[in-house]
């Protein structure tokens, strides 16, 4: 009788089960791990999508918002890119544009030829303001600015260019814009600081008119006494010189030793002068005081045709023989103001130009108006050497004067400012290109 087998190849069948069993189970697992990764890839990768996606509408939309033109080109110069802003400019969509040449876009074959050295010759290193004639849309050529920038790989190679420009006719404007804020800029600062000028003038000038006015009017007061005592003594003296001359003939020999009758007939003028001189010296001081203070009374009808004839008159008496004037004044040249105010202003232009051109050989001075809707100019022009530019920018502030020493007290043009910018008006000055000074008033023209 044979002896039983044992042990784990006694039973072949259920081993062979047992090693199936596990290598599925094997199977499955792995088959788990494999799909959680491919969940977590699928995963990783939508998020890298959506930051691409995110990522290219923001350039997008960058691209939308640049006002500037916009071109993206590669090394052989085919768009690759554009933005809306070129696609505006040459009413072209993108589609049009894109793997189309750049050199397509340019006016003609000169523009097309400079366009090309510029991306043979500025490859690597790239062009800044170079003015290119650009087709627009409406077939116009319009001057563009471009600056030309290379687009390197990461090893430095030149994979393409980024090009923008603008239209030089906006570049134009936005310069000329500024230069016209810079300009309002410092004319707003020129006239602040004359207004502080101005402010601190008017309390000197208010206490200097009020202590020179009390003497003023003495001397005058005693002046017109003298001028009136002065008639009772030559019906006096003709009194005595009757009835004494026969009865004493040496009275006679005195009075013409004297030269009583000389003084007699020099009396009465120098003492009118006296009053002239005071009273002109009075209406110094009532102009100080105008011009220190608001004027606050009444505006009436001015005929400044007639205030200029009379300036006109009344400056030439004093002057020499040789100043000639002349005036060219249509009618209506009628404003609201003081007519007083309106002829100091008028009359130290007049003396200004008398003065400017005395060294002149034929000294003058030619007086034109002009009536608008609204306003009425009066140009001032004379032949004299004009105005130094150095004086320019000072000639209207106060006590600045080119006149010598004892000549000129610098307030003639800073009161007639002051009078013309209370009327409402301006008062400016200028070189004539053919030579002389040019003082121009301009007065709004009297409402009816």
């Amino acid at each position: 009788m044979s002896t039983p087998l044992s042990g784990p190849s006694a039973d072949p069948a259920l081993a062979s089960g047992d090693l199936g069993e596990l290598a599925w189970i094997e199977v499955i697992q792995k088959m788990d791990q494999v799909y959680s990764d491919l969940l977590q890839h699928e995963v990783a990768l939508e998020e890298k999508n959506r930051a691409l996606e995110e990522s290219h509408q923001f350039i997008e939309s960058v691209l939308a918002s640049i006002s500037d033109l916009l071109i993206v080109c590669d090394r052989n110069g085919t768009i690759q890119e554009v933005n809306s802003s070129l696609e505006h400019f040459t009413g072209k969509a993108s589609a049009q544009l894109l793997h189309t040449p750049v050199f397509e876009l340019f006016g003609d074959s000169d523009e097309t030829a400079k366009a090309r050295e510029l991306l043979i010759s500025h490859g690597q290193a790239g062009a800044h303001d170079c003015e290119l004639q650009l087709r627009a849309g409406n077939g116009a050529l319009v001057p563009v600015s471009f600056n030309w920038t290379p687009r390197l790989s990461r090893t430095g190679k030149l994979v393409g260019m980024v090009v923008t420009g603008r239209p030089v006719g906006e570049l134009r404007r936005a310069y000329e814009a500024l230069r016209q804020a810079h300009d309002d800029l410092k004319r707003t600062q020129s006239q602040l600081l004359h207004a502080e000028k101005m402010v601190s003038l008017g309390r000197l000038v208010a206490g200097v008119a009020h202590e020179l006015n009390n003497p003023i009017s003495f001397v005058l007061g005693n002046v017109l006494s003298l001028r009136r005592y002065t008639t009772r003594l030559d019906k006096y003296l003709d009194a005595v010189h009757g009835t004494a001359a026969a009865a004493d003939p040496g009275l006679a020999a005195l009075r013409a030793e004297l030269g009583i009758d000389a003084i007699k007939r020099d009396l009465q003028p120098l003492i009118d002068g006296m009053i002239e001189g005071a009273e002109r010296t009075r209406d110094i001081v009532d102009a100080l005081k105008r011009f220190s203070a608001v004027d606050k009374a009444a505006r009436d009808s001015v005929d400044l045709a007639d205030v200029i004839r009379r300036s006109v008159r009344w400056v030439v008496q004093s002057a020499p023989t040789r100043f000639q004037v002349s005036h060219d004044l249509p009618p209506g040249l009628s404003c609201q103001g003081s007519s007083g105010q309106l002829q100091q202003v008028v009359m130290n232009l007049i003396q200004n130009a008398c003065d400017a051109t005395a060294t002149t050989p034929q000294p003058s001075l030619h007086i034109a108006g002009m009536v608008s809707d609204r306003w009425l100019t009066i140009i001032f022009r004379d032949n004299g050497p004009g105005i130094a530019s150095e004086h320019m920018a000072h000639l209207f502030e106060p006590f600045f004067t080119t006149k010598p020493v004892g000549q000129g007290t610098g307030l003639g043009l800073s009161i007639s400012y002051g009078i013309v910018e209370r009327h409402g008006g301006q008062l400016t000055a200028h070189n004539h290109p053919d030579g002389g000074a040019v003082f121009t008033l301009t007065l709004p023209v009297r409402t009816r």
